[in-house]
């Protein structure tokens, strides 16, 4: 059953909340702030709330085969037990310091898969604009071994989809964009890139995720206030309206992965816009008709 009214799950309040999984096993979200240096996890059904402060920016997060979580922060990819330190398996891009990693996702095949880009945080956590494309796209594998995926550059790297026929979604938010490439899963290289999704009017694209239809959500950040479903051919099948201006990832869960969570950004927005719409920043649920599946795992 389709319920497009989409409500406030859990007032997080986020500067920058992103990189939603659903875990499993345990019947929990997991997400970060990025500017906020924590990491989320919530039980939907209880109101359960766990939160982990960062030493640093947190950029992504995913679910390990073990049980633990594997984390992207600011150049750093670790693995982490939901306690304790985080265990450094590898550094991306050490003699680059004007960029910092931001997606990242658990391939179909156990690697974790980031993306960079010029950092656009300054020291005292307001934006700094960005002047050119340098984003990259790279593959994490289980023993730590860093493999670069294109020689393609990015302002903003988002959105880390899998297709069942072996291609890979991702987006440019800069260029509002989302592109298809099919990956040689033997070279661990993505190939030319297809328009699969480019210059819908309203906002831009930040994360995604499929559903078991084969079908991309993706959220509108930037004043977007929406998701949209995107059918496997590139077309445009429908628009889900949300209550915040920058929704920013977004994951099936739920006993069923039926219910369609969202999380959302606060950054840059004013205090008059805050105090008049406080919202902003939260997660918040759908319920769209169709169902996820299980997120992939590290390991």
């Amino acid at each position: 059953m389709s319920n497009t009214q989409a409500d406030l799950a859990f007032d997080a309040r986020d500067v920058v909340g992103e990189s939603m999984v659903w875990d499993d096993r345990r019947g929990r979200l997991v997400w970060v702030d990025i500017i906020g240096r924590r990491i989320h996890r919530l039980d939907p059904l209880t109101g359960n709330h766990e939160s982990w402060p960062t030493p640093d920016l947190v950029t992504s997060v995913g679910l390990r085969k073990d049980g633990g979580a594997i984390v992207g922060l600011r150049k750093e990819v670790a693995l982490w037990d939901f306690e304790g330190p985080f265990r450094t398996i590898a550094t991306i891009e050490p003699d680059r310091p004007g960029t910092r990693l931001n997606e990242g996702a658990v391939a179909p095949d156990g690697s974790f898969w980031a993306g960079t880009m010029t950092n656009n945080i300054g020291p005292d956590d307001a934006p700094i604009a960005i002047a050119r494309d340098e984003g990259r796209l790279y593959r994490i594998g289980p023993d730590g071994e860093v493999t670069s995926l294109s020689e393609d550059r990015f302002g903003i790297t988002n959105t880390m989809v899998w297709t069942a026929d072996g291609r890979f979604i991702t987006a440019d938010t800069t260029k509002n964009a989302l592109y298809s490439y099919a990956w040689d899963k033997i070279s661990s290289r993505l190939r030319e890139p297809l328009p699969f999704f480019v210059d819908f009017g309203r906002g831009l694209p930040d994360g995604s995720c499929p559903d078991a239809e084969g079908h991309v959500w993706n959220c509108r950040v930037v004043g977007g206030s929406c998701l949209v479903r995107i059918a496997p051919d590139g077309r445009l099948d429908r628009i889900a309206e949300l209550p915040c201006s920058w929704p920013t990832s977004c994951a099936f869960g739920g006993e069923n992965f039926d219910v369609l969570f969202v999380t959302s950004a606060r950054f840059t927005m004013s205090a008059d816009h805050l105090q008049a719409n406080p919202q902003e920043g939260g997660l918040f649920a759908i319920r769209p008709g169709v169902r996820g599946a299980p997120a992939n795992r590290f390991g």
